[in-house]
């Protein structure tokens, strides 16, 4: 009999396990992933970014964790000897349009207590020469990190703390009894008093199995990159941004340079036709007949059918993939980029249409569910374990077991 089990072994999974073994040393925790190693899916594809927070709704979880995380990400990767960088990133304006979104990003920043700048055109040069834009804002909290290696770390850590870690390991029926819960998996069955869902791409799936509405569905939405051929990189010396579009529920195509030295430029976004399709070609009938006879992705797809098509354009266009950057960076050529790796994001969508832009974590019975971490839960990752074990009840027969 576990105490805690947690499925899903990606940044979030782990960070919780960690969490919880730092507040129950007794406890015994138990850790399931799907796959072969720890951080396959999101946190092995993404931007490795440590985010600020300067996007965020003040108050929100993501901007209270985000900013929070980017500084307690930044500790452990000290403490852990793990690769980082505190480089900064500039947010830039290539349109007279953009100028009033930009301040309103720039008020955001100081909102949400981020160490933000105004810079005119002139100063962002000075950053980064080769940007051709009308101003920015400089934000000088934002960083990079090598995220696997972060996990593998959380990974070691719960292990050291006496957690059992099981890879290879789906969870394909959730059964309730008097004590606790009873997982049912490829691997045998595992008994346990309290579920911790932290499922990623399939975290609505698994609340289900456990009797436990999610609000939501989860939305694949592909991420495709590029990357600067290595004698191009001298025209990234960072992370560059354009202004969001506020009406739209991602970033914008941005130079990101890797922890490696290597510059990536991207993501688009475009509805994947798997919840693991990485390739365009990947192709699920489960998960695509799920979105397809949703009716709040089509209200979603109807509102936003403009920037849609845009991201499905440049999902098959290089040509117009280079256009979006050769906005930031004139110099950019097509010979420039090659084609690397792609993610898949897990975006909750309610019934009625609408985006969850929060974290979203509910409460079931002996369960906590996370059915909404997308970006950015790695930067916010060890705060958004502690918040997860700040919601665990203190139920009568958990707090004796652990007290034996």
């Amino acid at each position: 009999m576990y105490d805690f089990a947690i499925i899903g072994g990606g940044i979030v999974g782990l960070s919780t396990g960690m969490a919880l073994g730092n507040r129950y040393p007794d406890a015994k925790i138990l850790v399931l992933e799907k796959e072969s190693r720890w951080a396959f899916h999101q946190t092995g594809n993404n931007s490795g970014v440590i985010h600020s927070g300067v996007y965020y709704k003040p108050g929100s979880f993501k901007a209270k964790f985000c900013r929070d995380g980017c500084q307690s990400m930044v500790e452990f990767c000290q403490q852990h000897e793990i690769p980082y960088e505190v480089c900064g990133k500039v947010i830039v304006a290539t349109e007279e349009r953009e100028l009033p979104l930009l301040e309103n990003l720039y008020q955001r920043g100081l909102q949400n207590g981020i160490k933000v700048a105004r810079i005119t055109a002139e100063e962002v040069k000075e950053y980064e020469p080769y940007v051709n834009c009308l101003a920015g804002v400089r934000v000088f909290s934002t960083g990079i990190a090598d995220y696997k290696r972060v996990c593998q770390k959380y990974a070691e850590l719960i292990q050291k703390q006496g957690g059992d870690l099981r890879l290879n390991t789906k969870v394909e029926k959730i059964i309730r009894t008097e004590e606790g819960q009873v997982l049912e998996t490829n691997q045998g069955t595992f008994e346990t008093r309290f579920v911790i869902n932290c499922a990623g791409l399939h975290s609505d799936r698994v609340a289900k199995l456990g009797k436990v509405d999610p609000q939501a569905k989860i939305v694949p939405f592909r991420g495709e990159y590029y990357e600067l051929v290595p004698e191009k990189r001298y025209l990234v010396k960072g992370l560059i941004y354009p202004v969001p579009n506020p009406a739209f529920p991602f970033l914008g195509v941005h130079f990101t340079r890797m922890i490696d030295g290597s510059v990536h430029a991207g993501p688009n976004a475009v509805l994947s036709l798997k919840r693991e399709g990485y390739k365009k070609t990947d192709f699920d009938l489960r998960d695509f007949a799920e979105v397809m006879t949703y009716p709040a992705f089509w209200k979603l797809a109807a509102k936003h059918a403009d920037e849609g098509m845009k991201e499905i354009i440049r999902s098959f266009s290089k040509a117009a993939f280079v256009r979006s950057l050769q906005r930031l960076i004139p110099e950019v050529k097509s010979e420039d980029l090659v084609p690397t790796h792609a993610g898949v994001r897990a975006q909750a969508l309610m019934n009625d249409g609408k985006l969850v832009d929060d974290f979203l974590i509910i409460k079931g019975q002996n369960s906590v569910h996370v059915c909404n971490a997308p970006s950015p839960a790695a930067t916010s990752s060890i705060e958004i374990g502690k918040a997860i074990v700040e919601q665990i009840p203190a139920q009568q027969h958990l707090q004796s077991t652990l007290n034996v």
